[in-house]
């Protein structure tokens, strides 16, 4: 692991906020050759000899900002030489002669002098009062080379000019994050040069940028992971929705595991555990239905068989390593049951799940064998117990199956990734919504598998988020009748969901409706025919 430092030099221009970025040179083997960056590099031993000549704090105050136990100021230190050494620029206390100072760039970059001894023979100080702590990225695992990199922000020094090395540093560029971001220029941008390129086109000055970074939190480590889709390979970062997923299938790194949703493809999750998408990908059904087969050995179960597709029902068969004995569904909407009836010709399978209750997209169809209780287990192979828990809202019949030795939970669509689920009634209840996910929060829970996504690594901070969510727009709710008085649904979605686009809001107009008949259940909305208002 190297550990390194990287300095964001800002500065505003004609045309907005700038940054300075490089093109390094290109080397053999070397996966950023060629890439546009910001100056840095590797930590020096001899930049901690450096913090006597530092103004703007000491080590353990850095140290501390930066999450470590010392040595903190070693970062800021290094950051600050590469700068030198690549581009030309100092931060230091005083003005200097950059003529007599510019031979000390080669003996830098040589490895033959410390950063020290130039500040002491020409009686500099480093300054390091301008500096804000941005971000810590990690290089992915399973690379040859390893960088541990913080990365710190700055004004540009006024008065100097920057000179590429013409070694790391084979062109030098002052752009707007609009311009180093556009595709017209070309620019081969690292994960870490892109996010934060996007974080800076979001800031109208140098000054507004750094106010930005100084208000944000401390910075936590972000690591991409190496993954491969059906166009090659990828690299994802914490926030992409199969980000999760991949660690756990590829822990080493070694870009085995896939970070899309392919219709038909069997992806092995754990020992006990495949998943193969359904060919529905739509606006409501995201990448496609899910369909997941739990067992092990010649014994296994599918939980949602999804639509009822020939090629889907074959896609399964194919992916099942041994004999598919029961066939579970998490709710009847016809997206996820109706494939129930011809697995279950196809394999003599037994039907568990409840029935569909009256009302469009039920799967009407979909007849259980026996009814499922909420709280019973079901074995479906040695070491692969399923729990059913009844969780209605998005469906009155709607279960989750929790895999208790993995305390993996499948939720249909009781839990979505990246979405919330449509509340649509009479038989979808915002009430009974929210207090299905508040008793998961109960569950000793350590992934999901959702009906429509990729594995959900962290299950309690998106349950608690979802029921955040939903009482916000309760609020949203209630205020925006107060402020309309009697309101039509169709009068209130504009001010209650103006933050989603005018396509979707007749989707959103059922949610709308489950929340004021929360809201009339505990008193505080009522109606006339169509019309609500506050009560």
């Amino acid at each position: 692991m190297r550990h390194a430092a990287s300095l964001l030099l800002l500065r505003d221009g004609a045309a907005g906020l700038e940054v300075l970025m490089l093109r390094r040179a290109e080397r053999d083997g070397d996966l950023r050759g060629g890439a546009a960056v910001f100056p840095g590099g590797v930590l020096d031993a001899r930049d901690r000899v450096a913090h006597d000549c530092c103004v703007g704090g000491d080590d353990a105050p850095w140290s501390a900002t930066l999450g470590l136990a010392e040595g903190g100021l070693d970062y800021l230190v290094a950051a600050l030489r590469e700068t030198y050494e690549e581009v030309g620029l100092l931060l230091a206390d005083a003005a200097f002669d950059a003529a007599a100072l510019h031979p000390w760039r080669a003996r830098l970059a040589a490895g033959e002098v410390g950063i020290a001894e130039l500040c002491r023979e020409h009686r500099l100080r480093l300054d390091l009062r301008g500096l804000v702590y941005y971000s810590h990225w990690l290089t992915p695992p399973g690379l040859p080379k390893r960088f541990d990199t913080r990365f710190f922000a700055a004004l540009a020094p006024a008065g100097q000019e920057a000179q590429a090395d013409r070694g790391e540093a084979q062109e030098l560029m002052w752009l707007t994050p609009g311009e180093a971001l556009d595709p017209a220029r070309g620019l081969k941008l690292l994960p870490v040069t892109r996010h934060t390129l996007q974080f800076l086109a979001r800031h109208g000055s140098a000054a507004a940028a750094l106010d930005a970074i100084r208000d944000q939190p401390r910075p936590t480590l972000t690591m991409p992971r190496r993954a491969r889709t059906a166009r090659g390979p990828t690299l994802l970062l914490p926030t992409d929705p199969a980000y999760a997923e991949v660690a756990r299938l590829d822990p080493d790194g070694d870009g085995t595991a896939w970070s899309d949703l392919v219709a038909g493809r069997a992806v092995r999750l754990s020992d006990h555990v495949i998943r193969v998408t359904a060919p529905n990908s739509g606006m409501m059904t995201g990448p496609g239905t899910n369909s997941y087969l739990v067992g092990g050995g010649e014994r296994w179960t599918v939980i949602d068989p999804g639509p009822d597709d020939a090629g889907h029902v074959q896609a399964l068969l194919a992916a099942a390593p041994g004999r598919i004995e029961r066939i579970l569904v998490t709710h009847t909407h016809i997206d996820h049951s109706p494939g129930a009836r011809a697995l279950a010709r196809a394999t003599g399978a037994e039907l568990l799940g409840r029935s569909a209750p009256v009302g469009e997209a039920q799967d009407a169809s979909f007849v259980a064998a026996r009814e499922l209780a909420d709280g019973e287990r079901l074995a479906a192979a040695p070491g692969a117990t399923l729990r059913a828990i009844h969780t209605p809202g998005h469906a009155s019949n709607h279960l989750c199956y929790l895999l208790e030795e993995e305390r993996l939970l499948f939720t249909g669509d009781h839990v979505m990734q990246g979405s919330t689920v449509v509340i649509n009634p009479p038989d979808g209840d915002m009430a009974a919504y929210l207090r299905s996910l508040a008793r998961l929060q109960g569950e000793s829970l350590q992934w999901l598998a959702p009906g429509h996504g990729w594995l959900v690594g962290d299950p309690q901070a998106l349950v608690a988020g979802l029921i955040a969510h939903r009482l916000r727009r309760e609020a949203r709710v209630f205020e925006a009748l107060q402020a309309a008085g009697p309101a039509s649904v169709a009068g209130l979605v504009p001010r209650v969901y103006d933050d989603v686009p005018p396509a979707r809001h007749g989707v959103a107009a059922r949610s709308l409706l489950a929340h004021l008949l929360k809201l009339e259940g505990e008193g505080r909305a009522t109606r006339v025919g169509e019309v609500w208002r506050a009560a």
